[in-house]
């Protein structure tokens, strides 16, 4: 109760108000108040340090986490209702419920079982990774930390902080929670800490605490910190904070910069106390760890159609059977009892003829559950298990796509979407990090108008190849050099420069570049041995590059920057300037360009600013017409060799007009709403009047293997788009070096640098720059796509590529001119977006999905590509140089852009492949089993009498024919890996889709219908002039243990012929489940002597019709299998039975020297792999090949695109031919 009489203190003054930004003079208001128990504003809190008892009665989130999804007594209400949303699982239940009553005519064992067989093995698999999600956040929640408690450090857990809680945090440990900085064992108040956990990016960042925290360094010190934090509400925004500090009655801004976040640790720092702020689940990690939206895969969703088709099956199934059932009855059946009597059995009077409508509603709800069966209750299970098995055993264990460089393999983060990886038929592609290594060289430069460096790049030498033009290269860019810097001019090296007639300008240049960063340095403080960690390797090579040119960076304070000039004011001549750095105006993709104002020694008060090149030409003074061209021509001359450029410009500030931006710069940045679009327009009106220095030109060299990856890819049949913000000649030719784009295709340009377009902007008028543009840019759409059609209509025209930029995009993007935009995009063998914000990547992704509905693939490497990745149906992060964003939003990861080869044409073709012959297999069995009973209603009056005992048709699904499929799922293999790179054509049919028709479902219901036909009346016609060793007729319960035994070797068997290899595992399993199925009826009908079925088997296997029936029905019910497969392989083959043939002697497996190179340098985890992979393996046998194929020449056509269609009378003389080659 203390609380309540506790003295007012300045905190006390706004403890009403809720002002989103406070000035000092608020603070001295005194304002009466009832205890602390006024509710919090919604858009901001307050916060007491080091006082846990003022902010009790808020009731602040604890920093106990977990993440998990159940708990003890959650778990089986939740697990169930997860389980129930499943439309056959809650069918399933609903059948076991009527199974119950008296209209069943099974036990409710036969529904039953099989549901509660699948409950419990998902909600083991749930029980099972949710208590490893526990184990996790125990041990995470008793990790120790120090909190301040009677002015000393006691250690207690994390899960006991609380909110206001001074904390202390040594080096190398973890932080608990969201924490406010107060003060560090360095020098200024600065510590440093690693992000990596949060966005995987390894390099230090720095973090200053407020001045007038400080000296809270003890315990005796720090308990005498008494501050109130007013800042927002818990978000899961990494990169933003804004909030107050209240101190003493000063009211003192807080940024991100002095918020350390959960997750990431503390460097080369002794230690430092700060402030708990967020704690649990309200930090901006925690905040940060929901799933990436969920996405289904395209075969999951034509599956629920399936099994709606199915629902459909069964109601006419149902319906039949109940209109028979109410025609049939009549009083001329009186030996049935089918009126019944109350004192009697009243459930005969279901079948009462003086009711013909009841009995047809109830024989409805009978036959509903005696055809329960045709629902396949296990595919699910069945479907995920074979999916996590080929996420976890398959992709992540895929030495072909593991990086030896950077000791990364392939990670498959969801295992929903295997199948969708086998259909793409749309890459949405970054540039800088996924087709490029994203390493950064300083190559070139333009200082006042004059260019400099004489290096020639990948990209010229490739334009030269295709030309035909033979190149001189003065320099060698292979040789030796530091790693981001790759220049060599001598008019600038060695302090050369100072010759040079625009000296002063390259002075500010190399300052520029040495000064506007936010780099920090770390080892020694010489050339060669501090190294440099950078946000981007853009600004660590600039940082390079200056330290090179004579300008060395080698020290950083959050007020200060060292750089050590050589050559200044005479060659020779080194000295270490100290500039004050004043303010940092940060870059963001808004913003495009950083700023930074900075006071020389001798007190001149600079501007200096880099960033995109049309961001700086807007804000350069007039005056400059001349060097703006030339250095344009630069940019572009750049742009064209296929680097990256940065414009670089400054600004002399007089002391009047910083201060008076000054005090607008620190309202803003003391403000809570909209803080950063504050700033952002603060810094506007600063970032005016620039003088442009010059530019620089980045090399950022190709991946490996991009080229032929994507050429691979083009002749697989899938369309790549690169979206990029880079310059269009930069895009071009980064699209023309990796095969995207080539001479021979006609390329339609769609650019905002026309004169049209400029002459509107020089004008200034925007209303008038928006109508000019979207008029510019729907006569192109319109203009391109025509030409586009024409092109199209020729049997031999020439292949498209549309290069657009991102401003006509945002109006090619207006819903007037979308659907323009798609027509020409699909008719386009390759797209280039340059210039294109995070946003309008997703919005183009979204736009072939929806609007095309086509599967389609994003990849990229940085955090601007996460919207493009989660827009898209399949998305896949490169761990790269830009940190795990991207990784971290994605379904696929991997290290390089081409281990997209071997996830897409091998993982993802045989992941389709296999679970469209999962799928329908599944849909088969069941129609087969399910169609046997429904012509045994024919012969029972539509009764609904049972043909097959309750506890056979429970077990059918989950038991007898359960393990061959999935192994079927795990291990069927069309061609090997090698196979299907080879022949990326394969792809195709995966891309249309061959596996999964509806004609195909069509065939396997065909064949159901007959071989469900075969099974019972064989079986039923045979045996009435069979007799049982005692002379008696067969009953009803041998014939249908009979049909059983046949329905059970049969569908095993008709797996085993789908198959297109055969391994060990195959037989196994199928053999097993044939064999358990005789262990099971030996043993359950010598069990149950109080049923109809004892004795059954052993009466059946006394007879010879046992074993002739056995033998007969199976051969009779495939040889239609048989015939149509040969014949389908003969006259009509898919492309891979063509290849099958081609390649059908050789040995399947890996060879030794394809592995050759991925044998070094391994973990011991992944030499084991390794040594397993060589280890000599069972080679899959390919089965079903009687036949030869004579689509050679169609498959072949087909690639090179020519039309040649299969003549059937060719059949017989290509055999010949064939035969005749052999026999020499």
């Amino acid at each position: 109760m203390s609380g309540w009489n506790r003295p007012s203190r300045s905190r006390l003054g706004n403890r009403n108000n809720t002002p989103l930004e406070r000035t000092p003079s608020a603070t001295t208001t005194q304002t009466v108040r009832l205890g602390r128990v006024q509710p919090q504003a919604p858009s901001n809190r307050t916060i007491y340090c080091n006082d846990r008892e003022a902010n009790l009665p808020v009731k602040f989130a604890g920093n106990s986490i977990s993440t998990t999804k159940y708990n003890f007594l959650t778990f089986l209400p939740k697990g169930l209702f997860e389980q129930f949303r499943r439309v056959a699982n809650l069918y399933f239940l609903g059948i076991s419920i009527l199974s119950t009553t008296p209209i069943s005519p099974v036990h409710p064992v036969t529904n039953v079982v099989p549901l509660s067989l699948v409950l419990l093995i998902t909600l083991g698999k749930e029980a099972w990774e949710d208590w490893k999600r526990r184990l996790n956040d125990m041990t995470i929640n008793n990790h120790s930390v120090e909190v301040l408690q009677d002015q000393r450090w006691e250690t207690i857990p994390w899960k006991r902080l609380q909110v206001g809680d001074i904390v202390r945090i040594k080096q190398n440990t973890f932080f608990p929670a969201d924490l406010l900085f107060l003060a560090s064992t360095n020098a200024d108040g600065v510590c440093y800490i690693e992000t990596a956990n949060l966005d995987g990016e390894t390099n230090l960042k720095i973090r200053k605490a407020l001045e007038k925290t400080w000296d809270y360094l003890t315990p005796e010190k720090a308990s005498e910190f008494k501050g109130e934090v007013q800042c927002e509400q818990p978000n899961n925004s990494l990169y933003t904070f804004t909030g107050n500090l209240i101190v003493d009655k000063q009211t003192l801004p807080l940024s991100p910069n002095h918020l350390l976040l959960r997750g990431c640790s503390l460097r080369n720092t002794e230690y430092i106390v700060a402030a708990v702020v967020f704690t649990g689940h309200e930090t901006k990690v925690m905040m940060n760890s929901m799933n990436v939206p969920s996405k289904r895969s395209t075969l999951e969703r034509k599956l629920d159609k399936l099994i709606i088709g199915l629902f459909i099956t069964l109601f006419c199934m149902c319906l039949i059977g109940a209109i028979g059932s109410g025609v049939f009855i009549n009083y001329k059946y009186y030996y049935l009892g089918l009126r019944g009597t109350k004192g009697e059995d009243s459930s005969y009077s279901s079948f009462n003829p003086d009711n013909r409508f009841v009995v047809f509603m109830l024989t409805i709800l009978t036959l509903i559950t005696l055809y329960s069966t045709i629902i396949p209750i296990s595919l699910y299970v069945s479907i995920e298990m074979i999916k996590f098995i080929q996420s976890t055993q398959y992709i992540n264990n895929d030495l072909r796509m593991y990086h030896m460089e950077s000791n990364t393999p392939a990670l498959a983060r969801t295992s929903n979407l295997n199948e969708e990886l086998g259909q793409v038929e749309y890459i949405f592609s970054d540039k800088t990090g996924t087709l490029t290594r994203n390493l950064m060289e300083f190559f070139k430069c333009s200082i006042g108008g004059e260019v400099y460096g004489t290096g020639i790049t990948e990209i010229e030498r490739g334009i030269a190849q295709r030309n035909g033009i033979k190149l001189n290269e003065e320099y060698n860019s292979n040789t030796d050099h530091e790693k981001g810097f790759n220049f060599n001019d001598s008019k600038l090296m060695r302090g050369a420069w100072r010759n040079e007639p625009n000296l002063d300008i390259c002075k500010e240049f190399f300052r520029c570049l040495a000064i506007c960063h936010t780099v920090l340095p770390e080892g020694d403080e010489s050339p060669d041995k501090i190294t440099y960690q950078a946000a981007s390797p853009d600004e660590s090579a600039l940082v390079i590059a200056a330290k090179n040119f004579g300008f060395f960076f080698y020290r950083r304070s959050p007020t200060t920057i060292c750089v050590r000039e050589s050559h200044v004011e005479k060659l020779g001549d080194v000295q270490d300037v100290s500039y004050e750095i004043l303010n940092v105006l940060e870059f963001n993709s808004t913003r495009k360009r950083q700023s930074v104002v900075c006071r020389y020694p001798d007190g001149r008060l600079v501007l200096y600013c880099k960033g995109a090149d049309n961001v700086i030409y807007e804000r350069l003074s007039d005056g400059q017409d001349d060097l703006k061209k030339v250095s344009r021509e630069h940019l572009e001359l750049f742009g064209s060799s296929g680097l990256r450029t940065l414009c670089l410009a400054y600004k002399d500030l007089s002391p009047d007009m910083y201060e008076s931006w000054n005090e607008k710069f620190i309202q803003a940045k003391s403000t809570l709403r909209d803080r950063e679009k504050k700033l952002d327009e603060v810094a506007e009106l600063i970032e005016t009047d620039l003088t442009l220095i010059g530019c620089t030109a980045i090399e950022d060299k190709l991946q490996e293997g991009v080229p032929a990856c994507i050429e691979t890819l083009a002749r697989a049949g899938i369309k790549i788009w690169v979206l990029t913000g880079d310059k269009m000649e930069t895009a071009i030719n980064i699209a023309y070096a990796c095969n995207l784009i080539n001479n021979e295709m006609k390329q339609f340009i769609i650019s905002s640098e026309t004169d049209v377009i400029r002459e509107a902007e020089n004008r200034g008028d925007q209303v008038e720059i928006a109508r000019v543009i979207k008029d510019e840019v729907k006569k192109d759409l319109k203009r391109c796509l025509e030409e586009a059609q024409q092109y199209l209509r020729t049997a031999s025209g020439p292949k498209l590529a549309l290069v657009i930029d991102g401003k006509c995009l945002m109006y090619a993007l207006d819903p007037t001119l979308r659907v323009m935009l798609l027509n020409l995009s699909l008719n386009c063998n390759s797209v280039v977006c340059c210039r294109v914000s995070p946003l309008q990547k997703a919005q183009v992704t979204s736009m072939v999905r929806k609007g095309a509905k086509k599967i389609t693939l994003s990849i990229g490497d940085g955090a601007n590509d996460v919207s493009m990745i989660q827009a898209a149906h399949v998305g896949v992060g490169i761990s790269g140089q830009e940190g795990m964003q991207a990784v971290m939003a994605s379904d696929f990861a991997i290290a390089q852009f081409r281990f997209l080869t071997d996830l897409l044409l091998v993982h993802g073709r045989w992941s389709y492949i296999r679970l469209c012959k999962v799928i329908t297999y599944f849909f088969y069995k069941n129609l087969t089993f399910t169609l046997t009973q429904f012509w045994f209603t024919f012969y029972t009056g539509y009764s609904g009498q049972r043909f097959y005992d309750d506890w056979y048709q429970s077990l059918y699904n989950v038991i007898f024919t359960a393990l061959p499929v999935i192994m079927v799922g795990l291990f069927d293999k069309d061609v090997s890996a090698a196979l299907s790179k080879k022949y990326p054509e394969l792809y195709k049919e995966g891309i249309r889709n061959m596996f999964f028709k509806w004609r195909v479902v069509a065939t396997w219901a065909f064949f159901s219908v007959y071989q469900s036909l075969v099974f019972f009346y064989f079986v039923t016609s045979s045996s009435h002039t069979s007799v049982d060793p005692s002379g008696k007729m067969f009953g009803l319960m041998d014939i249908g243990t009979m049909t059983y035994t046949c329905v059970v070797v049969t569908v095993n068997l008709r797996l085993l012929m789908n198959c297109n290899s055969i391994t060990r595992w195959h037989y196994i399993s199928t053999g097993g489940s044939i064999a358990l199925w005789f262990i099971f009826v030996f043993i359950y009908c010598f069990v149950e002597s109080s049923r109809s079925v004892y004795q059954v088997i052993y009466v059946l296997m006394s007879t010879l019709y046992f074993y002739m029936t056995l033998l007969l029905v199976p051969i009779v019910a495939l040889f239609g299998d048989f015939v149509y497969q040969g014949m389908q392989r003969w006259f009509s083959p898919y492309d891979y039975q063509i290849i099958q043939e081609l390649h059908r002697d050789e040995p399947e497996g890996r060879s030794r020297d394809e592995l050759l190179e991925i044998g070094n340098n391994l973990t011991p985890a992944q030499a084991r792999s390794y040594a397993v992979a060589q280890l000599p393996r069972e080679i899959s046998k390919h089965t079903g090949f009687a036949f030869d194929s004579p689509g050679y020449e169609s498959f072949f056509a087909r690639q090179v695109g020519v039309y040649a269609p299969q003549k059937a009378w060719d059949v017989a003389r290509r055999a010949s031919m064939r035969r005749t080659t052999k026999k020499k």
